[in-house]
C-alpha cells in the first residue's frame, strides 16, 4: 500500500483491510465470467495482499470464487468493458483513486519520452549515432585518400591495387584479428576499444605529419628502378608495392578503418548495450546517417582537394591538403573515443536502463571440404552462391579499370581528389535515395524484378564503359560534339557504374540476398548461409584481382587486357542474370507457399474474444460496489463486512497488519 502515489488528496486505506466473498448465489449467477472472459486467472498484487488459501502465485481455478477486494482503481482508468473485444479485469486489492485520475501505481507510470522515444533509450541511441556518423565520415576520408596517394605516386598507377589488395592487405588483416583475438582475451572490454583505436589516430597524424614529408628520404626508389629493368614492366604493381611502401601501409590501414573500427569496435559495442527492440527501430536509422556522412565528408574532400588554386607555386598543394584531412581524422577519432568513454562511464553503468541479453549464436563451422558438399548439392544454394561470388568479381573487375582511367584524366593528386570527392558525395546521395526507392521496389515488383536491376543496369553501363575504351577513336567526332573525350565520357560512365554498383548493394543486392535464405529448411539454411560465407564471400572478393594479376602479368599491362576483361565481365553479368532468373522460378513459389501458411496460421490463432454485454458488466460492476468499495471520490475501503465472511475478514486483517 506504500507504493500508491497520490496527488489530489487521496485518501489512505484502513490499517487492516478485510477480503470480501461473494455469497453462493452469486457465483452462479456470475457463472457467465467465466465463459466470457479471456483468461480466468486472477492473482493477488503482492504478498501483503494475498488472499485466504491462496498465495500471490497461485492459480485460481474460478474468477469468482477469489476471496479479496475489488480494485476499483482499474475501473476508472480503463475504457468501458463493453463494446470493445477486451480480456478479464484484473481484481486484486489496491488503493482507490481519485476521479481526476491523478493517483497511479509506481509500477504503472509511464516513463518520460522525447519525441515518441524513452529518454533512457536516448541516452544510448544518440551517442552511438554520433560515433557511427564520425567513424563513417573518418572512413571516407580515408578511402579517397589512399586510392589518390597509391594510384597517383610516381612510378605506380592502379595497377598496383590487385597486387595490393591479395599480397598485402589480406595478410596484414588476418594478421591484425588473430591479435585482436590475443588481447580480447587479457584487456577488458574498454581497454581493448582504446588499444585498437589510438594506433589508428597515431598512424594517420604521424603520416601526414611526419611520413609523407620524408617520404623521397624512406621510399627505396632506386632500388625499384633497379628490380623493375630486372623483371620488366609486367611487374609494375608489385615493384611499386615495394616503392612506395608508407602510401601502401596508408592504403591498408585505411582499408583496416573500415573493417576492424566499423564492423568490429562500434557494431560490437552497439550490440552490447541495445536491446533487440532498440535494434530494430533505430539500427535501419544508423544505415541512412552513414549515407549523410558520406556526402558530407565527400564535400569536406572537395574542398580540401581545391585548397591548391589559392596556393602560390611551388608549393606542395597536396601535403597540405593531406595535412588538413587527416587533422580532421585525428579530431573526430578523439571524439569518437571521447563518446565511448562517456556512454561507458555515465550509460552503460546506470542500473536504471535496459540491458540486452541477447546470447550470440552459434554459428556452423564448415570447412572447406564440407562448405563445398552443402554447395554441390542443392541448386537453389548453388544459384544464390553464383550471385554473391559475381557481385564481388565484377565490380572488382570494372573498379581498377576505371581508376586507370581516372588516373590519366586527372594526373595530379588533387584533381584526382577533388574528383573523389565529388563521388563520394554523389554515392552517399544515391544509396540514400535507393535505400528508399528498393523497398518501394521489393514490395511492388517482387523480389525477382529486383534481384536482375543490379547485374542489368551493371551490364548495361559495363558495356557502355569498355565500348568508350575500345573504340574511342571513332567515337571522338561524336564525343567531342558535345564537349568531352572519348576518355572523360570513360572516366563519367564508368563513375555511374562504382556509383550504383556500391548503392545497389545496400538497396538491392544485400536484401534479396538475405531474403533468398527465409523458404529454406532449417538445415540448409545454416549450412548454405555457411557455405556461402566460407567459399563465395572470399572468392568474390579476391577472384577480380587475381583475374587482373593473371591478365596483367600474362599481356604486359593493364591496358593490353582491357578488351579481355572486358569480356570476362560480360561471361559473369550474363551467368549473374541466368542464375537470378532461375533462383526467382525456384524463390518465388516457395514464398507464396510460406506465406499461405503464415496467413492459414494467423487465422487459425486470431480467434475472436467473446464480449460481455453492457446489463452483464454493469451487473458485475454493482457487485463490486456491494461488496463494499466506491469507485468514484477516492473514499476508503468500506470496512463492513458480509456476515457469511466473517471468518474470513478476520484472517485478512492479520494478513494487512
Amino acid at each position: 500500500m506504500e507504493r500508491v502515489i497520490s496527488a489530489q488528496g487521496l485518501l489512505s486505506l484502513p490499517s487492516a483491510p478485510q477480503a470480501r466473498t461473494f455469497h453462493q448465489p452469486l457465483r452462479r449467477r456470475f457463472s457467465f465470467a467465466a465463459a466470457r472472459f479471456a483468461s480466468p486467472i486472477f492473482r493477488a498484487r503482492s504478498p501483503s495482499h494475498a488472499v485466504h488459501g491462496f498465495d500471490s502465485g497461485e492459480k485460481i481455478p474460478s474468477p469468482l470464487g477469489l476471496r479479496a477486494a475489488f480494485d476499483p482503481q482499474r475501473r476508472l482508468l480503463s475504457s468501458p468493458l463493453y463494446g470493445n473485444p477486451r480480456k478479464a479485469p484484473n481484481f486484486s486489492a489496491g488503493a482507490a483513486v481519485p476521479a481526476g485520475g491523478a493517483g497511479f501505481a509506481e509500477g504503472e507510470a509511464e516513463k518520460p519520452k522525447l519525441l515518441g522515444v524513452e529518454i533512457t533509450t536516448l541516452k544510448k541511441i544518440i551517442p552511438l549515432g554520433i560515433m557511427f556518423f564520425c567513424i563513417l565520415f573518418n572512413y571516407t576520408i580515408l578511402r579517397d585518400t589512399k586510392d589518390v596517394l597509391v594510384v597517383t605516386a610516381k612510378g605506380s598507377s592502379a595497377e598496383i591495387i590487385p597486387f595490393l589488395k591479395t599480397w598485402v592487405n589480406l595478410p596484414l588483416a588476418i594478421g591484425f584479428m588473430l591479435l585482436y583475438t590475443k588481447l580480447s582475451n587479457v584487456l577488458s572490454k574498454e581497454a581493448l576499444f582504446y588499444t585498437v583505436i589510438f594506433p589508428f589516430i597515431a598512424f594517420f597524424g604521424a603520416f601526414a605529419f611526419l611520413l609523407y614529408p620524408l617520404r623521397d628520404a624512406i621510399h627505396p626508389t632506386a632500388l625499384a628502378d633497379r628490380l623493375l629493368a630486372a623483371l620488366g614492366p609486367s611487374f609494375l604493381g608489385p615493384v611499386a608495392i615495394l616503392r612506395i611502401w608508407s602510401f601502401c601501409l596508408f592504403y591498408v590501414m585505411a582499408e583496416l578503418w573500415g573493417s576492424v573500427v566499423i564492423s568490429v569496435l562500434f557494431w560490437g559495442f552497439a550490440n552490447q548495450i541495445t536491446t533487440v527492440a532498440e535494434a530494430k527501430e533505430f539500427y535501419p536509422l544508423f544505415g541512412l546517417g552513414a549515407n549523410i556522412a558520406l556526402i558530407f565528408s565527400g564535400r569536406t574532400v572537395k574542398y580540401f582537394s581545391n585548397l591548391r588554386k589559392n596556393l602560390g607555386p611551388g608549393v606542395d598543394g597536396w601535403a597540405i591538403s593531406l595535412k588538413g584531412m587527416m587533422s580532421i581524422v585525428v579530431l573526430l577519432g578523439f571524439v569518437i573515443s571521447g563518446i565511448y568513454w562517456g556512454v561507458n562511464k555515465f550509460v552503460v553503468n546506470d542500473p536504471s536502463l535496459p540491458r540486452s541479453n541477447r546470447k550470440k549464436k552459434e554459428k556452423p563451422k564448415l570447412g572447406m571440404n564440407e562448405s563445398l558438399k552443402v554447395l554441390l548439392s542443392s541448386r537453389y544454394v548453388r544459384d544464390l552462391a553464383t550471385l554473391v561470388v559475381a557481385y564481388g568479381i565484377s565490380i572488382n573487375l570494372v573498379e581498377v579499370t576505371w581508376k586507370s582511367k581516372l588516373k590519366a584524366q586527372f594526373p595530379s593528386p588533387n584533381e584526382y581528389s577533388s574528383f573523389m570527392g565529388d563521388f563520394s558525395t554523389a554515392t552517399g546521395i544515391a544509396t540514400f535515395t535507393m535505400m528508399l526507392v528498393g523497398r518501394w521496389i521489393l514490395r511492388k515488383f517482387g523480389w525477382g524484378v529486383a534481384a536482375m536491376i543490379t547485374p542489368t543496369v551493371l551490364l548495361l553501363t559495363g558495356v557502355g564503359f569498355f565500348s568508350l575504351i575500345l573504340f574511342g577513336e571513332p567515337l571522338a567526332p561524336l564525343l567531342g560534339s558535345i564537349g568531352i573525350t572519348p576518355l572523360l565520357a570513360a572516366v563519367y560512365v564508368g563513375a555511374l557504374q562504382n556509383i550504383f554498383s556500391k548503392s545497389a548493394k545496400y538497396s538491392l543486392f544485400d536484401p534479396c540476398k538475405e531474403m533468398a535464405y527465409i523458404p529454406l529448411d532449417e538445415e540448409m539454411k545454416v549450412k548454405g548461409k555457411a557455405a556461402i560465407d566460407v567459399v563465395c564471400n572470399p572468392l568474390g572478393k579476391s577472384g577480380g584481382a587475381l583475374i587482373q594479376q593473371f591478365m596483367i602479368l600474362t599481356f604486359g599491362s593493364l591496358a593490353n587486357s582491357t578488351p579481355y576483361l572486358g569480356g570476362i565481365l560480360l561471361v559473369i553479368v550474363l551467368a549473374w542474370i541466368g542464375a537470378a532468373r532461375s533462383l526467382d522460378s525456384q524463390f518465388s513459389p516457395l514464398a507464396k507457399e510460406l506465406l499461405e501458411k503464415e496467413k492459414l496460421l494467423k487465422e487459425k490463432s486470431n480467434v475472436p474474444p467473446i464480449e460481455a454485454t453492457k446489463e452483464e458488466t454493469e451487473e458485475l460492476l454493482a457487485v463490486e460496489s456491494a461488496a463494499g468499495e466506491k469507485s468514484s471520490n477516492g473514499s476508503p475501503l468500506n470496512q463492513k463486512s458480509a456476515p457469511e465472511s466473517e471468518a474470513t475478514s478476520e484472517t485478512s486483517s492479520k494478513h494487512g497488519q
